[in-house]
């Protein structure tokens, strides 16, 4: 059976050298400009994720939070670990923290002004889940709890979720923001908060997600 394989890919792999990709007879426009005139900003991308695939960019953010409490459900009944690893000679945590620190710096970049060059809410919250993690491995845990009770980080990130579904509901509804100016900071319409909503969800759910690991296993 394996020569079957064997014969498809090599099959495959001339086809891709010899047979030319078939053109499409597309309209004398480009889809990229129609697109970033449709959203009113410079970033076709985060046109496509938070406009033309909003309905697929809401599961997203649902199947993201649902592994949150997938995490939280399967891990409930296990043992606390005794043993927690994290760093502890100052070369290390200098980086880390300094690393931590730029990373956050390129989330809140990321979150705001990605409707306007690359990036955008879920790079921003992977950038900003980094710095955490950064951060959680450089401190003891109970610090990292504190901060993170302190904060009602928990509550933020629900609040960010339901208010970034409503918003989107209200956008597929048909009801859109003025779109601005393009490329100024405040364009895109809903785009550029539902951008930060996303950051924000990804951030704390990260943090969340962090926090379990430490506490039941002792390592991220």
């Amino acid at each position: 059976m394996k020569w079957v394989y064997i014969a498809a890919g090599i099959a495959l792999y001339v086809k891709m050298l010899i047979l030319p990709n078939p053109e499409l007879d597309l309209p004398d426009f480009s889809i990229v400009e129609s697109i970033v005139k449709d959203g009113g900003i410079p970033n076709a991308v985060t046109v496509i994720i938070l406009r033309n695939r909003l309905y697929d960019t809401i599961f997203e953010v649902v199947v993201f939070t649902i592994a949150i409490m997938g995490a939280y459900f399967l891990l409930a009944n296990e043992r606390p670990s005794c043993a927690i690893y994290h760093f502890t000679d100052k070369p290390s945590i200098v980086l880390a923290r300094l690393g931590a620190t730029i990373a956050a710096l390129v989330s809140i970049e990321l979150a705001i002004r990605g409707h306007l060059s690359p990036g955008g809410g879920f790079a921003a919250g992977v950038a900003g889940g980094t710095a955490i993690g950064l951060i959680a491995i450089t401190s003891s845990p109970e610090w990292m709890q504190g901060i993170y009770q302190r904060w009602h980080a928990a509550t933020w990130e629900k609040v960010s979720v339901l208010v970034f579904i409503v918003l989107a509901v209200i956008t597929l509804a048909g009801v859109e923001l003025p779109h601005g100016e393009m490329g100024a900071l405040v364009s895109g319409g809903v785009i550029p908060l539902l951008n930060i909503l996303v950051a924000v969800k990804v951030a704390l759910g990260s943090w969340a997600v962090i926090l379990v690991f430490i506490r039941y296993r002792g390592l991220l």
